[in-house]
């Protein structure tokens, strides 16, 4: 390797690795600040706000590795330019595509990583932060309840004076109420001196007992003026068992086949085995209900048996005339009622089928985004670079500004394909790829531009029009 390989592959290093370990820790600072709400006031340990953290940082790197690329790219060329290194190496004979070529290899090598990296650890950590998040009541079941508030676990809404014991499980204090499965309000309280908390790590329920104390109910009568004469029940007990589903304590369902939920926790491999089931099973359904909407209406499948036509007397044009005005209505109603009853199972069969083909357009874009991301550091590499090399700014402040600008349009287009086509709009292959086809072309002329030395934007193009205006405006004196 040459001198100048090395001094630029030196350079651009030490750049690209202090951009990552900055960006990186906002990113997580910003990943705190969305998971608050599970971190904070639910006496979480150190070591369990590490592992969750843990568990949520590799999602972290799709982010912040092609924004890396882009900026130390844009930082790294704009100082060279600036300190006119590049005029001594093009003086030399040295092109801007040979002064890229040691800097080429290394973007490859990071794009294979990146691959790996989404393909491998991102859905290994995501199944590990799914199901930690999901276990963490089950670890410390006193975690889902705060100390003097109330805290609402699935139909139970839980308040303590005091938590004591290792993990907080026993309870003193204790006041619930349960709230009415209809959405009618708190008809039950229960109040209790004491109590204890027991769990277990292979179980979803959460066995409170309660000792001593008194349980409430309202007694709803039929007639609202009755209510003065039953005011409520009232029942004393020295111990009162609750079981309380933990999996309302998450809002994560890992055992729910939605898209959010699976496609991110599988490799490229698994993605495949999953879309094949998926397409046929999305494929034997549509067969299936054809099949039965046809029979429901009377309409078989076409056969190359050819039956003789038989005569008949010729039947009217309105054949309700043939029966009287009660069997008229008779078949009126059957035939709206059929009617009725096919379309509503047209209409839920159609929605179902809309929601599997989400489930697939889902899994697609998960299947393409751990190539994107390999392209991603390529895109954002011919794109920081040439225009560093064109701005002729290091430092941290044109550059910040033009890799902000550049990423954040890469980001919303990413988002807004992966958006439209999970609603079926757009095909998922496009919609994976369409930020990587729409700054494709501004990297190839960035790239053009940087190596004939043509400036960013050729102002004496877009002013020539302005300065002939002006001219037999203000025609310049004989």
């Amino acid at each position: 390797m040459k001198i100048l390989d090395k001094y630029l592959l030196k350079t651009f290093l030490s750049t690209f690795f202090t951009v990552f370990i900055i960006l990186f820790f906002i990113f997580i600072l910003q990943s705190v600040w969305l998971f608050i709400a599970e971190l904070a006031g639910k006496d979480l340990d150190l070591p369990m706000v590490l592992k969750f953290l843990l568990f949520a940082m590799p999602r972290i790197i799709p982010l912040v590795l092609p924004l890396s690329v882009l900026l130390a790219s844009i930082m790294t060329f704009g100082n060279l330019a600036e300190n006119y290194e590049f005029a001594a190496m093009k003086s030399a004979g040295i092109s801007l595509q040979r002064a890229m070529k040691s800097l080429i290899i290394f973007i490859s090598v990071l794009s294979i990583v990146a691959f790996s990296f989404a393909n491998n650890v991102i859905p290994y950590a995501e199944y590990k932060f799914i199901n930690f998040r999901r276990n963490i009541a089950q670890l410390k079941p006193a975690l889902a309840i705060a100390e003097g508030q109330f805290s609402d676990v699935g139909l139970y809404s839980i308040k303590v004076n005091k938590k004591s014991g290792v993990n907080g499980n026993t309870l003193t204090g204790i006041t619930i109420h349960k709230k009415s499965a209809m959405g009618e309000g708190n008809k039950t309280v229960i109040k209790a001196k004491n109590g204890l908390l027991i769990s277990s790590e292979q179980s979803n329920n959460l066995q409170m007992v309660l000792n001593d104390g008194y349980y409430y109910e309202d007694v709803i009568p039929k007639k609202y003026e009755d209510r003065s004469k039953f005011p409520f029940a009232k029942s004393s007990f020295k111990k009162y068992n609750i079981n309380i589903d933990l999996s309302k304590l998450n809002k994560v369902n890992v055992d729910d086949a939605s898209i959010s939920n699976t496609n991110t926790m599988l490799n490229v491999s698994e993605l495949n085995y999953t879309l094949d089931s998926l397409h046929k099973n999305r494929n034997n359904e549509i067969i299936s209900f054809s099949e039965n909407i046809n029979q429901r209406v009377g309409i078989k499948r076409s056969t190359n048996v050819v039956l003789p036509i038989k005569k008949t007397k010729k039947l009217p044009d309105n054949l309700l005339s043939m029966y009287s005005n009660e069997k008229k209505l008779t078949v009126l109603n059957y035939a709206s009622s059929n009617i009725e009853n096919n379309l509503l199972s047209i209409s839920g069969t159609k929605t179902e089928l809309e929601f599997k083909q989400k489930n697939i357009n889902g899994h697609i874009l998960a299947f393409y985004d751990k190539f994107v991301i390999a392209y991603a550091c390529f895109l954002m590499f011919f794109i920081g670079a040439p225009l560093g090399a064109i701005i002729r700014k290091g430092g941290l402040g044109l550059p910040i500004v033009f890799a902000v600008l550049i990423f954040i349009t890469f980001h919303f287009i990413n988002t807004f394909g992966k958006r439209i086509s999970q609603e079926n709009g757009l095909s998922p292959i496009l919609g994976a790829w369409m930020s990587s086809l729409i700054l494709t072309p501004l990297a190839v002329l960035l790239t053009y531009r940087a190596t004939n030395d043509i400036g960013l934007i050729n102002m004496d193009i877009i002013m020539a029009p302005f300065q002939k205006i002006f001219q037999k405006i203000f025609p310049p004196p004989k």
